[in-house]
Protein backbone atom coordinates (compact mmCIF):
# COMPACT_ATOMS: atom_id res chain seq x y z
CA UNK A 1 0.00 0.00 0.00
CA UNK A 2 3.21 2.20 1.19
CA UNK A 3 4.58 1.85 -2.60
CA UNK A 4 1.48 2.19 -4.63
CA UNK A 5 0.81 5.75 -2.33
CA UNK A 6 4.22 6.93 -2.85
CA UNK A 7 3.99 5.47 -7.01
CA UNK A 8 0.81 7.79 -7.88
CA UNK A 9 1.89 10.57 -5.83
CA UNK A 10 5.12 10.60 -7.85
CA UNK A 11 3.22 10.10 -11.33
CA UNK A 12 1.20 13.45 -10.17
CA UNK A 13 4.02 15.00 -9.63
CA UNK A 14 5.72 14.12 -12.82
CA UNK A 15 2.80 15.24 -14.57
CA UNK A 16 2.70 18.50 -13.15
CA UNK A 17 6.34 19.22 -13.64
CA UNK A 18 6.16 17.99 -17.57
CA UNK A 19 3.44 19.76 -18.26
CA UNK A 20 5.48 23.27 -17.24
CA UNK A 21 3.67 23.31 -13.93
CA UNK A 22 5.06 24.87 -11.22
CA UNK A 23 4.27 26.14 -7.78
CA UNK A 24 1.61 28.47 -9.80
CA UNK A 25 -0.19 24.70 -9.87
CA UNK A 26 -0.89 24.50 -6.75
CA UNK A 27 -1.81 27.22 -5.35
CA UNK A 28 -5.82 27.25 -5.07
CA UNK A 29 -7.56 30.05 -7.10
CA UNK A 30 -9.81 32.31 -4.74
CA UNK A 31 -13.22 31.15 -4.39
CA UNK A 32 -16.05 33.82 -5.67
CA UNK A 33 -19.52 33.81 -4.86
CA UNK A 34 -21.43 32.51 -7.07
CA UNK A 35 -18.43 31.22 -9.51
CA UNK A 36 -16.95 27.39 -9.35
CA UNK A 37 -13.48 28.00 -8.78
CA UNK A 38 -10.58 26.99 -11.54
CA UNK A 39 -7.69 25.58 -11.81
CA UNK A 40 -4.68 27.57 -13.05
CA UNK A 41 -5.13 25.61 -16.36
CA UNK A 42 -9.21 26.33 -16.36
CA UNK A 43 -10.88 23.11 -15.01
CA UNK A 44 -13.10 23.28 -12.11
CA UNK A 45 -11.28 23.13 -8.91
CA UNK A 46 -12.50 19.95 -6.40
CA UNK A 47 -8.53 19.98 -4.77
CA UNK A 48 -8.45 19.72 -0.97
CA UNK A 49 -9.49 17.04 1.70
CA UNK A 50 -12.88 16.16 1.72
CA UNK A 51 -14.74 13.93 4.78
CA UNK A 52 -17.89 12.23 4.57
CA UNK A 53 -18.45 12.27 8.49
CA UNK A 54 -21.18 14.27 8.60
CA UNK A 55 -23.05 10.97 6.73
CA UNK A 56 -22.12 8.68 8.58
CA UNK A 57 -25.87 8.78 10.84
CA UNK A 58 -28.02 8.37 7.53
CA UNK A 59 -28.92 5.12 6.73
CA UNK A 60 -27.95 3.66 3.59
CA UNK A 61 -31.28 2.56 2.80
CA UNK A 62 -34.27 4.66 3.58
CA UNK A 63 -37.00 3.65 5.89
CA UNK A 64 -40.61 2.49 4.66
CA UNK A 65 -41.93 5.39 6.85
CA UNK A 66 -40.15 7.87 4.82
CA UNK A 67 -41.84 7.08 1.33
CA UNK A 68 -39.99 8.96 -1.50
CA UNK A 69 -39.07 12.07 1.20
CA UNK A 70 -35.52 12.41 0.55
CA UNK A 71 -35.33 14.95 3.89
CA UNK A 72 -36.75 15.01 7.66
CA UNK A 73 -39.03 17.00 9.08
CA UNK A 74 -38.21 19.72 11.97
CA UNK A 75 -39.90 16.84 14.60
CA UNK A 76 -38.58 14.33 12.92
CA UNK A 77 -34.88 15.50 12.67
CA UNK A 78 -35.41 16.88 16.27
CA UNK A 79 -35.58 12.95 16.88
CA UNK A 80 -32.55 12.20 15.50
CA UNK A 81 -30.28 14.62 16.64
CA UNK A 82 -31.74 13.71 20.71
CA UNK A 83 -30.50 9.92 19.07
CA UNK A 84 -26.63 11.21 18.17
CA UNK A 85 -26.65 12.79 21.46
CA UNK A 86 -27.75 9.77 23.38
CA UNK A 87 -24.93 7.33 21.30
CA UNK A 88 -22.68 9.92 22.18
CA UNK A 89 -23.55 9.41 25.58
CA UNK A 90 -23.06 5.71 25.32
CA UNK A 91 -19.58 6.18 23.99
CA UNK A 92 -18.34 8.07 26.44
CA UNK A 93 -20.19 5.72 29.45
CA UNK A 94 -18.81 2.77 27.94
CA UNK A 95 -15.00 3.96 27.35
CA UNK A 96 -15.09 5.08 31.20
CA UNK A 97 -16.63 2.20 32.55
CA UNK A 98 -13.54 -0.57 30.54
CA UNK A 99 -11.04 1.90 31.17
CA UNK A 100 -11.93 1.79 34.71
CA UNK A 101 -12.07 -1.94 34.53
CA UNK A 102 -8.02 -2.45 33.52
CA UNK A 103 -6.79 0.25 35.25
CA UNK A 104 -5.27 -1.87 38.01
CA UNK A 105 -3.28 -3.47 34.99
CA UNK A 106 -1.36 -0.08 34.09
CA UNK A 107 -2.97 0.02 31.03
CA UNK A 108 -4.57 3.45 29.32
CA UNK A 109 -8.05 2.70 27.11
CA UNK A 110 -9.81 -0.07 26.07
CA UNK A 111 -9.36 -2.74 22.87
CA UNK A 112 -13.06 -2.97 22.82
CA UNK A 113 -14.29 0.55 23.16
CA UNK A 114 -11.98 3.28 21.57
CA UNK A 115 -12.05 6.61 22.87
CA UNK A 116 -14.93 8.58 21.78
CA UNK A 117 -13.15 11.21 19.34
CA UNK A 118 -11.85 8.27 16.94
CA UNK A 119 -15.64 7.09 16.31
CA UNK A 120 -16.32 9.53 13.41
CA UNK A 121 -20.47 9.52 14.30
CA UNK A 122 -21.06 12.44 12.20
CA UNK A 123 -23.37 15.54 12.58
CA UNK A 124 -27.11 14.57 12.18
CA UNK A 125 -28.11 15.08 8.86
CA UNK A 126 -32.22 16.13 7.44
CA UNK A 127 -31.48 13.07 4.67
CA UNK A 128 -33.28 10.15 5.32
CA UNK A 129 -31.00 7.97 3.12
CA UNK A 130 -27.42 7.42 1.04
CA UNK A 131 -29.76 5.90 -1.83
CA UNK A 132 -31.95 8.50 -3.62
CA UNK A 133 -32.45 6.41 -6.75
CA UNK A 134 -35.06 4.69 -7.12
CA UNK A 135 -37.39 7.23 -5.39
CA UNK A 136 -38.30 5.19 -2.58
CA UNK A 137 -34.41 5.14 -1.53
CA UNK A 138 -34.50 1.33 -1.75
CA UNK A 139 -31.74 -0.53 -3.09
CA UNK A 140 -33.34 -2.87 -6.45
CA UNK A 141 -34.21 -6.49 -5.65
CA UNK A 142 -31.35 -8.66 -7.20
CA UNK A 143 -31.98 -11.30 -9.64
CA UNK A 144 -32.52 -14.86 -9.01
CA UNK A 145 -28.62 -15.70 -10.38
CA UNK A 146 -26.80 -12.69 -8.38
CA UNK A 147 -23.66 -14.35 -6.53
CA UNK A 148 -25.20 -13.83 -3.01
CA UNK A 149 -22.50 -14.67 -0.97
CA UNK A 150 -19.53 -12.62 -0.36
CA UNK A 151 -16.61 -13.28 2.32
CA UNK A 152 -17.34 -13.17 5.82
CA UNK A 153 -15.59 -10.43 7.51
CA UNK A 154 -13.88 -11.08 10.88
CA UNK A 155 -16.53 -11.26 13.54
CA UNK A 156 -17.88 -13.73 11.61
CA UNK A 157 -18.42 -17.21 13.29
CA UNK A 158 -17.28 -20.05 12.07
CA UNK A 159 -13.64 -21.61 10.66
CA UNK A 160 -11.78 -20.06 8.25
CA UNK A 161 -10.21 -22.68 5.29
CA UNK A 162 -7.84 -20.24 4.14
CA UNK A 163 -7.41 -16.12 3.79
CA UNK A 164 -9.94 -16.39 1.02
CA UNK A 165 -12.63 -16.75 3.50
CA UNK A 166 -12.32 -13.05 4.51
CA UNK A 167 -12.63 -9.93 2.98
CA UNK A 168 -10.05 -7.54 1.06
CA UNK A 169 -10.42 -4.96 3.70
CA UNK A 170 -9.21 -7.66 6.65
CA UNK A 171 -7.03 -8.81 4.71
CA UNK A 172 -5.98 -4.56 4.33
CA UNK A 173 -5.41 -5.18 0.49
CA UNK A 174 -8.58 -2.87 -0.28
CA UNK A 175 -12.10 -1.66 0.37
CA UNK A 176 -12.19 -1.42 -3.22
CA UNK A 177 -14.84 0.72 -4.77
CA UNK A 178 -17.46 2.17 -4.42
CA UNK A 179 -17.74 1.11 -0.58
CA UNK A 180 -14.35 3.29 0.03
CA UNK A 181 -16.71 6.10 -0.41
CA UNK A 182 -19.04 5.74 2.26
CA UNK A 183 -17.98 6.46 5.51
CA UNK A 184 -17.45 3.61 8.48
CA UNK A 185 -16.72 4.06 12.10
CA UNK A 186 -13.49 6.85 11.15
CA UNK A 187 -10.82 7.64 8.73
CA UNK A 188 -13.47 8.97 6.45
CA UNK A 189 -11.33 11.10 4.47
CA UNK A 190 -11.05 11.78 0.18
CA UNK A 191 -8.46 14.12 -1.06
CA UNK A 192 -8.17 15.07 -4.64
CA UNK A 193 -5.45 16.23 -6.30
CA UNK A 194 -5.05 18.03 -10.52
CA UNK A 195 -3.08 17.96 -12.70
CA UNK A 196 -3.49 19.30 -16.71
CA UNK A 197 -5.30 15.88 -17.57
CA UNK A 198 -5.82 14.07 -15.08
CA UNK A 199 -6.92 13.69 -11.36
CA UNK A 200 -5.66 11.77 -8.47
CA UNK A 201 -7.66 10.71 -5.48
CA UNK A 202 -6.21 9.15 -2.47
CA UNK A 203 -8.77 7.07 0.27
CA UNK A 204 -7.55 7.76 3.87
CA UNK A 205 -8.81 3.78 4.84
CA UNK A 206 -5.66 2.23 3.64
CA UNK A 207 -5.00 4.65 2.07
CA UNK A 208 -5.37 3.76 -2.33
CA UNK A 209 -5.07 5.86 -4.32
CA UNK A 210 -6.45 5.98 -8.20
CA UNK A 211 -4.76 8.11 -11.15
CA UNK A 212 -8.23 9.09 -13.23
CA UNK A 213 -6.67 9.98 -17.01
CA UNK A 214 -8.96 13.22 -18.12
CA UNK A 215 -9.98 11.10 -21.63
CA UNK A 216 -12.13 9.76 -24.18
CA UNK A 217 -10.41 6.86 -25.13
CA UNK A 218 -11.78 3.81 -24.75
CA UNK A 219 -11.28 1.33 -21.57
CA UNK A 220 -8.84 -1.03 -21.44
CA UNK A 221 -9.41 -4.58 -22.94
CA UNK A 222 -12.03 -6.73 -21.20
CA UNK A 223 -9.08 -9.27 -19.75
CA UNK A 224 -7.90 -6.67 -17.72
CA UNK A 225 -8.96 -6.55 -14.26
CA UNK A 226 -8.24 -4.50 -11.31
CA UNK A 227 -9.75 -3.62 -7.91
CA UNK A 228 -10.63 -0.24 -8.41
CA UNK A 229 -11.34 -0.91 -12.39
CA UNK A 230 -10.64 1.14 -14.90
CA UNK A 231 -11.82 4.96 -14.80
CA UNK A 232 -12.27 7.62 -17.53
CA UNK A 233 -13.17 11.27 -16.60
CA UNK A 234 -14.12 13.64 -18.09
CA UNK A 235 -15.87 17.34 -17.52
CA UNK A 236 -19.63 18.08 -17.42
CA UNK A 237 -19.60 22.25 -16.93
CA UNK A 238 -18.41 21.58 -13.31
CA UNK A 239 -19.02 18.18 -12.66
CA UNK A 240 -16.07 15.64 -13.14
CA UNK A 241 -17.87 12.83 -14.42
CA UNK A 242 -16.12 9.49 -14.17
CA UNK A 243 -16.61 6.37 -15.79
CA UNK A 244 -15.46 2.90 -14.22
CA UNK A 245 -15.44 -0.76 -15.79
CA UNK A 246 -12.81 -3.37 -15.75
CA UNK A 247 -13.22 -4.79 -12.53
CA UNK A 248 -11.80 -7.66 -10.92
CA UNK A 249 -13.95 -10.69 -10.03
CA UNK A 250 -12.74 -10.77 -6.45
CA UNK A 251 -14.32 -6.84 -6.13
CA UNK A 252 -17.93 -7.47 -5.14
CA UNK A 253 -19.93 -4.35 -3.25
CA UNK A 254 -22.86 -5.94 -1.81
CA UNK A 255 -23.02 -8.71 -4.45
CA UNK A 256 -21.85 -7.16 -7.33
CA UNK A 257 -20.01 -9.39 -9.73
CA UNK A 258 -17.46 -8.70 -12.47
CA UNK A 259 -19.67 -6.89 -14.73
CA UNK A 260 -20.07 -4.29 -12.09
CA UNK A 261 -20.35 -0.41 -14.12
CA UNK A 262 -20.38 2.56 -12.24
CA UNK A 263 -20.86 6.49 -13.17
CA UNK A 264 -19.18 8.78 -10.38
CA UNK A 265 -20.16 12.61 -10.32
CA UNK A 266 -18.49 15.11 -8.37
CA UNK A 267 -19.38 18.40 -8.09
CA UNK A 268 -18.05 21.36 -5.91
CA UNK A 269 -21.57 23.01 -4.25
CA UNK A 270 -19.54 26.45 -2.84
CA UNK A 271 -16.11 26.59 -0.98
CA UNK A 272 -16.75 24.08 1.64
CA UNK A 273 -19.23 21.54 0.11
CA UNK A 274 -18.71 18.62 -2.59
CA UNK A 275 -21.53 16.15 -3.83
CA UNK A 276 -20.96 12.89 -4.53
CA UNK A 277 -22.88 10.65 -6.59
CA UNK A 278 -22.28 7.08 -7.95
CA UNK A 279 -24.48 5.13 -10.17
CA UNK A 280 -24.17 1.67 -9.45
CA UNK A 281 -25.27 -0.67 -12.87
CA UNK A 282 -24.75 -4.46 -12.78
CA UNK A 283 -27.31 -6.17 -15.20
CA UNK A 284 -26.06 -9.08 -13.77
CA UNK A 285 -26.91 -8.88 -9.86
CA UNK A 286 -29.59 -6.26 -9.90
CA UNK A 287 -32.85 -5.64 -11.92
CA UNK A 288 -32.08 -1.70 -12.52
CA UNK A 289 -29.39 0.56 -11.53
CA UNK A 290 -29.49 2.65 -8.54
CA UNK A 291 -27.42 5.79 -7.14
CA UNK A 292 -26.12 6.50 -3.53
CA UNK A 293 -25.06 10.34 -2.54
CA UNK A 294 -22.86 12.18 -0.12
CA UNK A 295 -22.32 15.55 0.69
CA UNK A 296 -18.66 15.71 1.97
CA UNK A 297 -17.58 18.43 3.60
CA UNK A 298 -13.56 20.37 3.84
CA UNK A 299 -11.12 18.72 6.04
CA UNK A 300 -8.68 20.96 7.43
CA UNK A 301 -6.81 18.74 9.09
CA UNK A 302 -5.71 16.43 5.63
CA UNK A 303 -5.34 13.16 6.08
CA UNK A 304 -4.39 10.59 9.05
CA UNK A 305 -2.19 7.46 9.28
CA UNK A 306 -4.45 4.02 8.64
CA UNK A 307 -1.37 1.13 8.78
CA UNK A 308 -3.92 -1.73 9.39
CA UNK A 309 -1.52 -4.03 11.06
CA UNK A 310 -4.21 -5.14 12.69
CA UNK A 311 -5.59 -7.24 10.05
CA UNK A 312 -1.87 -8.60 8.85
CA UNK A 313 -2.12 -9.91 12.23
CA UNK A 314 -5.15 -10.77 13.08
CA UNK A 315 -5.36 -12.86 10.21
CA UNK A 316 -2.77 -15.23 11.15
CA UNK A 317 -4.46 -15.52 14.84
CA UNK A 318 -8.06 -16.38 13.03
CA UNK A 319 -6.33 -19.22 10.30
CA UNK A 320 -4.22 -20.63 13.26
CA UNK A 321 -7.49 -20.67 15.48
CA UNK A 322 -9.76 -22.87 12.81
CA UNK A 323 -6.79 -25.14 12.74
CA UNK A 324 -6.88 -25.81 16.26
CA UNK A 325 -10.49 -26.01 16.19
CA UNK A 326 -10.33 -28.68 13.65
CA UNK A 327 -7.65 -30.61 15.41
CA UNK A 328 -9.62 -30.27 18.90
CA UNK A 329 -12.93 -31.85 16.41
CA UNK A 330 -10.49 -34.76 14.99
CA UNK A 331 -9.44 -35.67 18.58
CA UNK A 332 -12.77 -35.67 19.82
CA UNK A 333 -13.71 -37.97 17.21
CA UNK A 334 -11.08 -40.67 17.57
CA UNK A 335 -11.62 -40.78 21.30
CA UNK A 336 -16.02 -41.24 20.86
CA UNK A 337 -14.53 -44.39 18.92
Amino acid sequence: MKNRLLAAIGALAWLTVSSGMGPAAAQKPEVRKGAAPRTPWGEPDLQGTWTSEGELGIPFERAAEFGKRQLMTDEEFVQRQRQAERQLQTDNADFDLETADISNAGQVGSATSPPPHWLERGTPSRRTSIVIDPPDGRIPPMKPTARRVAPAGSFAAGVFSGPEDLSMWDRCITRTLPGVTFPTVYNANTRLMQGPGYVAITYEMIHDTRIIPISQAPHVGSSIRQYFGDSRGRWEGNTLVVDVTNFSPKNSYRGSGDALHLIERFTRVDASTMRYEVTIDDPATWTRPWTAALDMRTQPQGLFEYACHEGNYGLRNMLSASRAVEKAAQAAARSSK
